[in-house]
């Protein structure tokens, strides 16, 4: 399942080695807000470069970049480049393909992992399955005429991928949204990924107006007097990883006027702890969120009878981020949840200060 394969992109942070690049802008055109991953601008010869850093948590060495050709231009020797604006892109994450979808362009993804999986109908419907990390399927990637393939990674750079796709002549660029530690710098990358179908402007305006909706709710958040304690996660193959004080799940809890129940993890990654330790946890929390796959409460306590007596538990304060999924188990909370953290934040503001029913909310639901 998709979610599955992004709670483990949150987990893991070690990266493989790869060299630093020389960053050839000099006249910067885009500069991020919130985002710390990349910048938009020209080289010396007047050519555009989508330029990415640190696309992998804890890979702080690695720098490359993409020139967007007009077609009178010609890129530097073995440079990575594509004539701009593309039209066929492939995609590795779903929620690269829901930023496409709002500047107009789910028609452009032909090609992406795991199709069954897309709550979005067009991609589902019209996306070539390419396959998943290192069972890519290279020449239905190029057999499909994809312009520009957009990766992404849990364990860091792969330098069998990029050798691959250079090698059909395939235009690759790193995208680093997940790698951001809070929700409107993993929004604003809709202005990278635009940047090579030449819609930067609409892309703008699309993210100014969510992170305007969003400071409002959180400087409304910020007024309530009462702070609710939120565990995070169930036990994840017999392990259960705990969110770095500065991670996105955390910094939404802290905008949505809340507290985050374990305040200990001071690195830059989720740290694993006992289930002894995470019982005591969940006992002094108020409200659970994000509890894997689980469906109701009565699967809960299936999973470890001792959940039953879990405050949140018995006072049926435990919401899921599952409200919007397929038949395959495809959410759209990973898919267009990345892009809409106005949403996300608003859910957040009304199942920990409200108590929401689930037909309140747009990405979680409350465990009945």
């Amino acid at each position: 399942m998709r979610w599955a394969i992004y709670i483990l992109a949150l987990i893991i942070a070690s990266c493989s080695s790869t060299p630093k690049s020389q960053n050839p802008i000099i006249d910067t055109c885009y500069t991020p807000q919130y985002a710390t991953g990349f910048e938009i601008g020209y080289d010396s010869e007047g050519r555009k470069v989508l330029w990415i850093t640190d696309p992998c948590q804890g890979l702080s060495h690695f720098e490359q970049g993409l020139y967007l050709l007009t077609p009178e231009q010609s890129a530097p020797k073995g440079a990575n480049a594509i004539v701009a604006p593309a039209s066929k892109l492939s995609v590795l994450s779903s929620s690269h393909a829901a930023m496409l979808d709002a500047i107009g362009m789910a028609e452009a993804v032909v090609g992406a992992s795991g199709v069954r999986y897309y709550t979005n109908n067009t991609i589902r419907t019209c996306a070539t399955e390419i396959g998943y990390d290192t069972a890519l399927d290279y020449e239905r990637i190029k057999a499909i005429g994809t312009q520009v393939m957009l990766l992404y990674s849990v364990y860091g750079v792969d330098n069998t991928a990029m050798n691959k796709l250079s090698q059909l002549g395939i235009p690759y660029i790193y995208i680093g949204d997940y790698a951001e530690p809070t929700p409107l710098g993993k929004a604003e990358w809709i202005v990278a990924i635009a940047a090579l179908c030449g819609r930067e402007q609409e892309a703008i305006e699309i993210f100014n107006g969510i992170a305007e909706r969003y400071n409002a709710l959180k400087a409304s958040a910020a007024n309530y007097t009462v702070r609710p304690k939120v565990m995070l996660n169930t036990p994840y193959r017999d392990s259960w990883f705990m969110p770095a004080v500065e991670s996105y799940a955390v910094q939404l809890i802290a905008d949505a006027g809340a507290e985050y129940i374990y305040s200990q993890n001071k690195s830059h990654q989720s740290t694993p702890i006992s289930l002894e330790q995470a019982l005591l946890l969940a006992s002094a929390a108020d409200v659970w969120i994000n509890v894997g796959n689980i469906a109701s409460l009565a699967q809960l306590k299936s999973e470890n009878p001792r959940f039953a007596t879990i405050p949140a538990v018995t006072s049926g304060r435990v919401y899921n981020n599952t409200k919007r999924t397929n038949n395959a188990g495809g959410s759209d909370f990973w898919e267009s949840g990345a892009l809409n953290a106005d949403i996300v934040l608003d859910d957040m503001i009304k199942l920990l200060h409200h108590n929401a029913p689930t037909d309140s909310l747009h990405y979680y639901k409350r465990l009945e």
